[in-house]
């Protein structure tokens, strides 16, 4: 077909998957330089987008929307007017397919099953095997349709200046001259969660045998319990971070030496504006889901803890295997290493 006008990206959640995502805007972007580039995103996902230099407009979409006939309507009539020539389903899902079927575009790129799951993929007319295996490249594999293959898998994040002042401002009022390493307890799924007790030991283990300040980063009530917990039990090696928009986060992940998270959103908003990562992987291999891109480090546990795959996000031994002493080596020499370049 000739050089598309109009492209509808859909990967409407979570995080750290639109995160995934933005490779292939970037790759459509230089590709197509004078394609307009959408992106159909549910939620408070959609703030990573915001500003993007891919991205030239947001179909913002609430959560539930495929329950709704008014926001099925909406989103029809909004992605209509856009008039794309062409929808890729990064997502996968019933949903998502609904979505670039809505659009009217003649072209609908999928991922064909397994990875197309729903049966999905028989609302796209074109249907992609990806075969690379972190999952930025299995993204990038979806443009084959449109003659892209070897794209530069960049992420060129835009820069949020209300949220760089704000972060500026908290670091001045907490007297914090040196950039700090980032701990994210968080996760997604219960059986991402690392114990705890873990993360103050790393705490205690840099600010000891490197003098490195540590702050902790949550969202959300329940994140910012298991936050100060860990605050606690690292007494004076540790401090809270304060509340935090996306945004937000991101500038606080460009002013930081390292971020040492789980497979979460957090973490790959670090690995996407720059931040060296410390990546937690247990229920799901770190060569899938790992930081992408060069100077980052991952501790796994022993493969034999590995769940199933059906298993993967109750099943919490494997994240119970990886202990501090690894994550304290790890993030040792990234920092060491960052030091001597």
């Amino acid at each position: 077909m000739p050089a598309p006008r109009s492209i509808v990206i859909v990967k409407l959640s979570a995080i750290g998957d639109v995160i995934h995502g933005i490779p292939v805007a970037v790759a459509l972007k230089r590709a197509f330089p004078r394609a307009t580039i959408g992106w159909a995103v549910e939620g408070r996902a959609a703030d990573v987008l915001a500003g993007h230099p891919a991205v030239d407009h947001l179909f913002r979409l609430p959560r539930g929307w495929s329950r709704s006939p008014g926001a099925v309507w909406r989103l029809r009539r909004d992605l209509r007017a856009f008039r794309p020539d062409v929808t890729i389903d990064l997502q996968g899902l019933l949903k998502s397919a609904l979505a670039a079927w809505l659009s009217g575009a003649p072209m609908r790129i999928a991922p064909a099953p397994p990875e197309g799951r729903e049966r999905s993929w028989l609302l796209a007319t074109h249907r992609v095997t990806p075969s690379a295996t972190h999952v930025i490249d299995r993204n990038t594999d979806l443009l084959a349709p449109l003659g892209i293959s070897a794209a530069a898998q960049t992420f060129d994040m835009p820069r949020w200046p209300v949220s760089r002042q704000r972060i500026e401002r908290w670091f001045t009022d907490e007297g914090l001259a040196a950039a700090p390493v980032l701990v994210n307890p968080g996760a997604g799924w219960p059986s991402k969660l690392w114990p705890e007790e873990r993360f103050a030991a790393v705490a205690r283990g840099l600010a000891a045998g490197h003098g490195m300040p540590v702050v902790v980063t949550w969202a959300g009530p329940g994140e910012r319990a298991a936050a100060e917990r860990i605050v606690a039990a690292a007494g004076s090696a540790a401090r809270l971070a304060p509340p935090t928009t996306l945004q937000d986060l991101g500038e606080l992940c460009r002013r930081a030496r390292l971020m040492i998270s789980s497979d979460t959103g957090p973490l790959h908003l670090a690995a996407a504006v720059g931040t060296p990562c410390v990546g937690l992987f247990g229920p799901v291999p770190a060569a899938r889901n790992g930081p992408y891109g060069a100077g980052h480090a991952v501790v796994e546990p022993p493969a034999a803890l590995r769940p199933a795959w059906p298993d993967r996000k109750t099943d919490t031994r494997s994240m119970a295997g990886i202990d501090a002493e690894a994550v304290l080596a790890a993030a040792t020499a990234l920092v060491s290493r960052a030091a001597a370049a």
